[in-house]
Parts: structure tokens; sequence; C-alpha cells
């Protein structure tokens, strides 16, 4: 059943009748966000499994979805919605993204944040990011999963419930 909702999610999606804007391979110009691909993303996924605690892999989808269609493995849930506000967007930097907080923001000990949502139609990655940036995070500290969980399920790989 999970299977077909997806389908049918799909199907609806690139008939146009689910709206959705195909987000382009490198939105966050002049800043250098790398977008990456399957490969890159599956790497990620086997360097934060093996303890590498300098990554944080962020499933930006609204939290409706992660429940729907569970997570990429050892991603964790911030929806993109807690980065529009600006004191919640800090409060998250600080407490999980290892950002120190003061008048001035120390990005010294940010974790490499690699970041995905439903797929090239969906725009809630490129909003948490644009809004990382427009706070200071660095670029350079950035990847964007482009393909999000929609290559992800396509290609059959593992998925996670929270």
């Amino acid at each position: 059943m999970k299977k077909l909702t997806l389908l049918l999610i799909s199907l609806l999606t690139l008939s146009g009748l689910c709206a959705g804007k195909i987000q382009p391979m490198h939105p966050f110009a002049p800043h250098a966000v790398e977008t990456i691909g399957e490969l890159a993303m599956i790497n990620y996924v086997k360097q934060k499994s093996a303890g590498d605690d300098t990554i944080l892999i962020i499933d930006t989808r609204t939290p409706d979805w992660p429940t729907i269609t569970g997570v990429i493995p050892t991603a964790i849930s911030i929806p993109y919605t807690r980065f529009k506000n600006k004191e919640k967007a800090l409060e998250v930097m600080e407490d999980l993204l290892g950002v120190q907080i003061d008048e001035l923001s120390d990005f010294s000990y940010a974790k490499t944040l690699v970041m995905y949502c439903n797929g090239i139609l969906c725009g809630q990655t490129p909003t948490a990011v644009t809004a990382l940036l427009k706070y200071g995070y660095p670029a350079a500290k950035i990847k964007y999963f482009r393909g999000g969980m929609q290559n992800w399920k396509a290609l059959g790989l593992t998925t996670v419930n929270l």
C-alpha cells in the first residue's frame, strides 16, 4: 500500500496535477553550496553510521512526511519551517548544528549539513538552506541532496522510521 501511495504521488507530480517547481542544480548562487547525488549521499550515511559527529543529515520535510515515508538512515527531522523564524533558527543552530551563538555567531565547530526533502520538485530544503545562509552558516558546510526521498526510494534504498 505504501508503494502504491508513493507511486500515485509521483505520477500526480509528474503529470502536473500536484504543483511543484523543478529546483535548479545550484539554487544558492552566489553561495557555493554543493549539490550532491545519491552516491555522495550514501557515503555521508556511511560516515555518519561509522560515528562521524561532524556530519548531520537533515530531513527538512514537514513532520508528516517522515512518518509516511520514513527517512534516510541516520537522518534527523528538522522541518524547514524551523528555519523561517530567526530566533527559532538560531536556537536550532546552537542546540543541534554546533554553532555558538553570542553577539557574533561562531561557526568554528559548525557541522557539515547534508539536507534533503521530497525531491527535485520540492522547495523545502532550498528554503531552509537559503535561511541558514542568511543567518551566516558557511556555504561550504552545507550539502544539498536535490534528488531527495523521491530518488532515494525510486532506487530502492533503505529508509527507517523515526
